[in-house]
């Protein structure tokens, strides 16, 4: 007897969460992060794309706060770049999957599944996806900067 007044109960409130707007759920980071650390790009560092042509893992010792996340270099130097000018490096979109942002949603961005298009850093939920955006890369960029203030936004 005790089971249909706790799923009733349940239910109830199921439907209460659900009828919450979506700024009741948490705000979209301006800049992707891992679920158990503050680390953007997973600790990859982000001018290494642009001076190396491949993704370089980042040093804890060569580390900077941008937009409330930790963005880590692989040396000073590459840190000292992104100090001078961290828009010219950061990932667009935060690092959130750039195809996602096209679509009007996020998903986590892969540091390993990247291009750099018209000198900006992009990331891909994975290969399949990226695949998938380097079809209309044009196309996919110009929908995901009108949807990215939304999606911010939210």
């Amino acid at each position: 007897m005790r089971t249909p007044k706790l799923f009733a109960f349940l239910a109830s409130g199921l439907v209460a969460a659900a009828a919450l707007p979506s700024a009741a759920y948490a705000k979209t980071d301006a800049v992707y992060t891992g679920t158990f650390n503050n680390l953007a790009l997973s600790g990859y560092d982000t001018v290494g794309y642009f001076t190396q042509g491949r993704p370089v893992v980042g040093n804890a010792s060569f580390s900077t706060i941008y937009k409330g996340a930790e963005f880590r270099f692989a040396s000073a130097a590459n840190l000292a770049k992104f100090r001078a000018n961290p828009a010219a490096y950061a990932p667009q979109y935060g690092g959130y999957c750039a195809w996602a942002v096209s679509q009007g949603y996020t998903a986590s961005g892969d540091p390993q599944v990247w291009k750099i298009v018209g000198g900006k850093l992009y990331v891909n939920y994975n290969r399949e996806i990226g695949d998938k955006w380097s079809k209309n890369i044009p196309g996919f960029i110009s929908a995901a900067n009108k949807n990215w203030p939304t999606i911010l936004a939210s």
